[in-house]
């Protein structure tokens, strides 16, 4: 079957191990597991980060990548797939799991015609989002619903700032944000990324590091050591930082002086849980919000796509079909 994979870990160059060819048909290794045919399937920073061997030593390779898909199980019920793959023991929040995964870090990735995932792990698609925009949900959106509603708590009114503008998690973060009555702010590093913040319901939007017209009660990170004390001196008295990524690297230094003396909370936010899936699926349904997808591209072109999230000029999610 057509695979994109990591035969190679290469932290310099990611894309030297990437190839898009064939690996043999997956097999569920027990009855709690099933197969699923891919019909679409998306790209994320993860994908990147594996290639260049964060969380995929060498010694599981070939490794196919990829951590979302929507597709057909073998009862033929139209199926989105949850990411996580935790311990059969495990009750209660799966990104508490000690023993968690994702699929293409220990189990072959979704970037394929075909995979295999316990079948607690397949969530019921609705027929209102197409297979494209299903594919987008399970890491990004699912990260963004969970930074908002989960570990942000944000309410209604609330003004928040969103570091980024047109990567998944940031899209993400505008369109559901706006949606539940959230005043969103975002930062672009182009004319063109700040425009599109604004179309995904942002009310204002501003380049990297710029002075605010006024502090937040909440900041959005994904991205670091890049915007990392510009997010803490947004922050009003109070305030909260969500940080679920760190494109960038680790922050240094911290502002621990600013975040004790302004009382400042800094919460982490990892993916999210099946019900939490469930219930992004039927706030977008219910709101009529649709992912932003930047390009859709067959899975033969995959390398195209992994180049373009590489050069860092994504406006919403890579997508590819089968």
């Amino acid at each position: 079957m057509l695979a994109a994979y990591a035969e190679a870990i290469n932290f310099e160059d990611p894309l030297a191990g990437l190839v898009v060819g064939e690996r043999p048909e997956p097999a569920p290794p027990n009855e709690r597991w099933t197969t699923v045919d891919v019909k679409a399937t998306s790209l994320n920073h993860h994908d990147i980060w594996s290639l260049r061997g964060v969380g995929l030593p060498a010694e599981r390779l070939p490794m196919i990548l990829g951590c979302d898909a929507a597709g057909v199980d073998q009862d033929g019920n139209e199926v989105i797939v949850y990411a996580v793959i935790g311990d059969d023991d495990w009750l209660g929040d799966e990104t508490f799991d000690p023993k968690r995964t994702l699929l293409s870090e220990r189990h072959q990735g979704a970037l394929a015609q075909r995979l295999t995932v316990p079948r607690r792990n397949l969530v019921p698609k609705p027929p209102e989002l197409s297979f494209e925009q299903a594919a987008c949900l399970p890491t990004a959106w699912l990260t963004a619903y969970r930074m908002l509603f989960v570990r942000g708590g944000v309410t209604p009114g609330q003004t928040v700032l969103v570091q980024g503008s047109s990567g998944g998690v940031a899209t993400a973060l505008i369109a559901l944000g706006s949606a539940a009555g959230v005043r969103i702010w975002a930062t672009g590093r182009s004319k063109e990324k700040r425009e599109l913040a604004l179309r995904l319901g942002a009310s204002a939007a501003f380049e990297p590091g710029a002075r605010l017209p006024e502090r937040v009660d909440m900041v959005f990170e994904t991205t670091g050591a890049a915007t990392w004390s510009h997010s803490v001196k947004a922050l009003k008295p109070g305030g909260k930082i969500v940080i679920a990524g760190s494109t960038t690297g680790d922050a240094s230094p911290a502002e621990l002086t600013r975040i004790f003396f302004l009382q400042l909370s800094v919460v982490g936010s990892t993916m999210g849980t099946r019900d939490e899936l469930r219930r992004l699926m039927r706030f977008m349904v219910e709101r009529k919000i649709e992912p932003t997808i930047a390009a859709t591209l067959p899975l033969e072109h995959a390398r195209q796509g992994f180049e373009t999230m590489l050069t860092g000029e994504t406006h919403g999610k890579i997508v590819f079909t089968i």
